[in-house]
């Protein structure tokens, strides 16, 4: 999609965008479009009950004294209250309608440049497809190919669009690595297409199954050891935020952990087969670090980031882990492996322990499609977190706020911590009372390997990494959940 800033000229053809705010109040644009029609837009509010509230929109077909072929209305919802999200959202519902009424090229009017930049984000967040197989024409959804804004000051709306335009494209990463199948990304294959984001300036370091046994990763291993595929560590770096590598006066990095299962088939405790075909989603975690790494890439941000992918395949073959094996982590606990659908806590343990003690963070903040359970909980717009940090999970709730990205904070405690009780290890893998606070057992599992009191978050993304339902910005599909909330973070509370 081309998008441009331009005056605010009233185009004389095609199709052409203008807002209204709650109660009918055209916007400082429709104002204009409204005289030109001679008063059109006005009659069409009152006739069609729109009255500009928030996700509203109107098609007016061919209006009076003009060759415009259509003119479109957007709600914004309160004029003295209107949001940036409110606007982005009247861009992702104009950009499905768009495509839904074929329109290629379109204006767009709006009355500032913030509201310019938002819409444009929005009409990105909205308009996305993933048609990489459809090699019919006929299955080929129409789709927006170009979006004029035209608004005061453009100049000021393209700087303000920069930086979003950044974290669209890097959300467009997440959801495209979570909409592959299985058969595309797997460990290998998301490893060798991390190699390419050098080119967007990150530093990219892969360690393959010989690096990690040395290292100790025995939980992580075992996750992968019945698949036919190498299991990779991934760790990319983002050095926007001054010296690194112990450097006098080097920033430490914030790190994030992702859970990057490329197929999770449940390993020997088989999942049953009528959901076994959305597991293509299972490395959603890894696939969310990857969008925002390259993000912080794109707009330059001025922090020290790091972003650590555990990619594994969970097969069930002859090699393949045993329920009541038992694994030796990176930390040196040990555990015993009494689910083998449990397995997203293993491969993070050892990818959190490796952050800590080879990249030293000021911070850690892990991603995963980890549990059922969070999902029966909160439903599909609001992740849970679990942290052992007040401070640094105010700031994740506060980001998500920000962006209409919601989480809630859950328990944890000695209560899960007793769960895990094993008879002959460590620790046990999952809960000894199945189906009971599975999503709070399976944090107070990662809480065992955080040391040193490294300020931690968990974001369990099970409910929010993929959607059957279509949400203004968030097509139906993979959403890349994530992306933009701890973008937002790192520009509120960690760039210098």
């Amino acid at each position: 999609m081309h998008i441009s800033f331009t005056d605010p000229t009233l185009p004389v053809s095609g199709t052409v965008a203008a807002g209204v705010y709650s109660g009918g109040e055209l916007s400082s644009a429709a104002i204009e479009l409204d005289k030109l029609t001679g008063g059109t837009l006005s009659r069409a509010i009152k006739a069609d009950r729109f009255n500009g509230d928030a996700e509203q929109l109107l098609n007016i077909v061919a209006p009076a004294n003009t060759d415009l072929e259509r003119i479109v209305l957007f709600g914004l919802g309160d004029r003295n209250n209107a949001s940036t999200i409110a606007v982005e959202n009247a861009g992702g519902l104009f950009a499905v309608k768009a495509a839904n009424l074929s329109i290629s090229a379109t204006t767009t009017l709006l009355d500032t440049p913030e509201q310019a930049a938002h819409f444009a984000y929005g009409v990105m967040l909205g308009g996305y497809r993933f048609d990489k197989y459809r090699t019919k024409e006929a299955l080929l959804p129409a789709t927006l190919t170009e979006l004029k804004v035209a608004v005061a000051r453009p100049e000021v709306a393209e700087k303000l669009f920069g930086p979003l335009l950044a974290v669209a494209e890097g959300v467009y990463i997440t959801r495209d690595l979570i909409w592959e199948p299985a058969n595309v990304i797997n460990p290998e294959s998301y490893a060798h297409f991390c190699r390419s984001l050098t080119s967007e300036g990150l530093e990219v370091e892969i360690l393959g199954e010989e690096a990690m046994h040395e290292l100790g990763m025995g939980a992580l291993l075992g996750v992968g050891q019945g698949s036919d595929r190498e299991s990779q560590l991934v760790i990319l770096k983002h050095n926007g935020g001054g010296p690194v590598n112990g450097a006098e006066g080097s920033e430490v990095p914030i790190a994030f952990i992702g859970k990057g299962v490329t197929f999770d088939t449940g390993g020997l405790s088989l999942k049953p087969s009528v959901t076994m075909d959305t597991m293509k989603q299972d490395m959603g975690g890894a696939a969310t670090v990857t969008g925002l790494m390259v993000a912080l890439a794109k707009r330059r941000a001025k922090v020290n980031a790091v972003g650590v992918l555990g990619l594994v395949e969970n097969m069930p073959d002859s090699k393949a882990q045993r329920p009541s094996d038992v694994v030796k982590t990176m930390s040196g606990q040990t555990v015993e492996v009494m689910n083998t659908d449990a397995e997203g806590r293993l491969v993070l343990c050892d990818a959190l322990t490796y952050t800590q003690r080879y990249l030293k963070p000021k911070a850690m903040i892990d991603l995963a499609t980890l549990t059922s359970a969070i999902a029966i909980a909160l439903g599909e717009e609001i992740a849970g977190v679990f942290s052992n940090n007040d401070e640094l999970v105010t700031k994740v709730i506060a980001a998500g706020d920000a962006v209409a990205e919601s989480v809630w904070r859950m328990p944890m405690g000695s209560y899960f911590s007793k769960r895990l009780t094993s008879d002959i290890a460590d620790m046990r893998n999952n809960g000894n009372k199945p189906r009971l606070g599975g999503s709070g057992v399976a944090a107070q599992f990662l809480h065992n390997f955080i040391e040193n009191d490294t300020p931690w978050v968990h974001m369990d993304i099970a409910g929010t990494a993929w959607t059957d339902e279509a949400f203004p910005t968030k097509p139906k599909g993979a959403t890349a959940f994530g992306v933009r909330l701890l973008d937002r973070m790192i520009q509120d509370y960690f760039e210098k």
